[in-house]
């Protein structure tokens, strides 16, 4: 199978490349700017050659293309032939969207619509898109597929806008899209990741001060990057699933707070004593609850998380650790 990965030298996309060579019957094609994952990211996960642009032509191996999601010619030079693309280049955090909503809209709407484009231009079979909770916005949790969506931040709004035109595509086009709502993703090899637990250790080990936005009684819904990238093969492979959104998470509701204390007392148990945690401002665009009914992603893609909390925490503590802070 030929697979196309943009944001390919991230977390996510490291995380799955691992569990693709495993196998011997992969070519993968891999386009990142390099914004936030590297070159060094990427060959930890897998050795790989980096193609020039104009060199571009038949899947071959593990092949790294450096560039931009908002080039459209790139977007249709490197999908020819794809069997599927999985779209995770983005924008992707409410935070940055405050700050610049132009250029989160750029990313994740025309980011999108170029590759959903080339997708129709070289009949790429599958696409499958990184979304988020954010879409569904304010209301009452737990967030399923079937509730209007409210967004509150202009991130949730884009992620909204590339689920439409994902929805639109297949439809009008039947390439047969899927868009999975990642929970707060965590994990070994989130060392470059902004989201609350990834940048708690991060801070925690550098001994810096953790700011809590608010007062900590917002939930959130985390969930392990084994588990999601398990997702990500069902969408792959399950038939029958085109134009369908799914909630990856983990079906649980944990205060801010809650993870925090978590996380500082596994520190604390790796011998990362003194954290300083305070309470700061609420931040614009953030919902105040937010956790997921994941019953139609068990039942259509016979997929369920597995990872517990804790043990997931554990194992993310001890890889930082082990990154020589």
């Amino acid at each position: 199978m030929n697979w196309l990965i943009t944001g390919g030298c991230g977390f996510i996309g490291t995380c799955l490349i691992k569990t693709l060579i495993n196998e011997n019957n992969h070519n993968i094609r891999v386009l990142d700017n390099l914004t936030t994952g590297t070159r060094d990211d990427l060959l930890e996960a897998c050795s790989y050659s980096e193609m020039r642009v104009e060199s571009v032509n038949e899947f071959n191996g593990i092949e790294l293309v450096v560039g931009d999601i908002l080039d459209e010619e790139l977007a249709v030079k490197v999908t020819k032939n794809a069997d599927v693309i999985i779209h995770l280049a983005a924008n992707t955090g409410v935070g940055p969207s405050v700050e610049n909503p132009r250029a989160d809209c750029m990313a994740n709407v025309i980011g999108t619509f170029n590759y959903l484009e080339a997708a129709r231009i070289n009949n790429v079979p599958r696409f499958v898109f990184a979304s988020s909770g954010a879409p569904a916005g304010e209301v009452e949790p737990p967030i399923h597929e079937e509730l209007p969506p409210h967004p509150v931040s202009p991130y949730g709004a884009s992620k909204l806008a590339g689920e439409g035109y994902c929805s639109a595509y297949y439809k009008t086009f039947n390439i047969q899209t899927v868009m999975l709502r990642f929970g707060n993703v965590y994990g070994p090899g989130s060392l470059h990741k902004s989201s609350i637990v990834a940048k708690f250790i991060r801070q925690a080990l550098n001994k810096e001060t953790l700011e809590i936005y608010g007062d900590g009684t917002q939930t959130r819904d985390f969930i392990y990057i084994d588990d999601l990238i398990n997702a990500l093969r069902l969408a792959v492979v399950t038939e029958g699933i085109g134009g369908e959104a799914f909630q990856i998470a983990s079906n649980q509701e944990t205060t801010v707070g809650e993870i925090t204390e978590k996380m500082v007392e596994i520190l604390n148990q790796n011998g990362i004593n003194n954290i300083n945690v305070i309470n700061g401002e609420t931040r614009l665009g953030d919902v105040k609850r937010n956790y997921s009914d994941t019953s139609k992603a068990k039942n259509r893609l016979g997929w369920q998380p597995t990872m517990n909390q804790n043990e997931g925490l554990k194992k993310t503590v001890e890889y930082f650790v082990n990154e020589n802070f």
